[in-house]
């Protein structure tokens, strides 16, 4: 088959997770050999990360919006390269399409009620655009592949699917994320001054918690006779200082590190150097971070809500994300037991070994296979 894979925003320097996803499924599909020719449809970007290869082409299309490179750049590069199938990978689809289509639709969650708009104004533009164009493309797509039994559930009720037009399919995780004996110095140095700190990863989407997760540091500081350092990537410091000054705990602030984006050849390194990693979003379908942090010995303190507790097993530390003492409560725990430290830390290590890249690419080229078995 020759197959077109949309995969806009790869080349762009600043990545973030579903460029991750498409990327690394990418690499794995150009391994299998399966007999298919993917052709991979992307704006031009500074950060080349792919190479083309025999079963692989890169086909950059010019426009200078989303929904303009989406809606009509991409049904034409479509109609030019002659493809058998396009497979859409972040959420949102051409409304015209001139081949059957497989999208990959992490979650619905601008579909769902929400308390507040986004203070960024590219996020608040995406929202909307989300909520026009995928409740239109829904019944076009021969395939709906989600990232977790919980968002497949949740997608199919609220959307009133056939059980058959969707399928869940697992993330993986790099396998550069793992155990390091001796750190870089330098990389840990580029973001806070020392190991052992609490390390979060958010952004300005009200789902990832951060008001509640700094007014559960704020107590964690209270009761913690070590006191750690929290990095925090991400998030602009006008923003933490208006999250500081809403929950009245200014005085943190000197604890906190705040170096905005982190790249991704830095993460293993400060995974390592981080005591925990704090990952209790309010919604999540996945959560790839998750398993980059236990694929690097860290513990996870992470929400027993959503699609947090199917990827973090039923023994991760699962905490209610509404209430900033349980948040505080499983920190304290970490620090103060250290049987309990070192056994989350070997359950981190032997869950990830559920998830790889490998399987994600190896279901993807089996959904291919049936839409053209039912073509003919």
């Amino acid at each position: 088959m020759r197959i077109a894979i949309e995969a806009q925003r790869i080349f762009r320097r600043d990545k973030h997770g579903m460029d991750f996803v498409v990327l690394e499924t990418l690499r794995e599909l150009q391994k299998r050999k399966d007999g298919n020719k993917y052709y991979v449809l992307v704006s031009p970007g500074e950060d080349r990360c792919l190479e083309e290869s025999e079963n692989l082409s890169i086909v950059e299309v010019h426009c200078p919006t989303y929904p303009l490179w989406e809606q009509v750049a991409l049904p034409r590069a479509l109609q030019r390269l002659k493809v058998d199938l396009l497979h859409c990978t972040s959420n949102t689809a051409p409304l015209w399409c001139p081949v059957p289509l497989v999208l990959t639709l992490h979650d619905i969650i601008y579909l769902e009620p929400r308390q507040h708009r986004s203070p960024s104004l590219y996020q608040e533009m995406g929202w909307h655009y989300r909520r026009l164009v995928v409740p239109k493309i829904l019944k076009k797509c021969k395939k709906i592949i989600t990232v977790s039994h919980f968002e497949c559930n949740r997608i199919r009720e609220a959307l009133n699917l056939p059980e058959e037009q969707i399928t869940a399919i697992y993330n993986g995780y790099n396998k550069h994320f793992a155990p390091i004996e001796t750190l870089d110095q330098s990389i840990i140095k580029k973001y806070i001054p020392q190991e052992g700190f609490l390390f979060f990863l958010g952004n300005t989407d009200p789902k990832k918690n951060a008001a509640r997760i700094l007014k559960a540091y704020a107590r964690y500081l209270e009761q913690s006779a070590v006191k750690r350092p929290l990095l925090i990537a991400d998030l602009k410091e006008e923003y933490i200082d208006a999250l500081l000054q809403q929950e009245g705990i200014t005085e943190i602030k000197k604890y906190l590190y705040y170096p905005g984006y982190i790249a991704n050849q830095d993460l293993a390194t400060l995974y390592n150097a981080a005591f925990t990693f704090l990952y209790p979003s309010l919604r999540e379908s996945f959560g790839i971070p998750m398993l980059e942090a236990m694929a690097c010995g860290t513990p996870v303190i992470t929400s027993a809500t959503s699609a947090m507790p199917e990827v973090a097993g039923k023994d991760a530390i699962l905490v209610n994300p509404q209430e900033p003492q349980e948040i505080a409560d499983a920190l304290i725990k970490l620090e103060s037991d250290t049987d309990f430290y070192q056994k989350q830390a070997a359950y981190g290590l032997e869950r990830v070994k559920l998830f790889s890249w490998e399987n994600t690419a190896k279901e993807y080229s089996e959904i291919y296979c049936e839409i053209q078995k039912e073509k003919h």
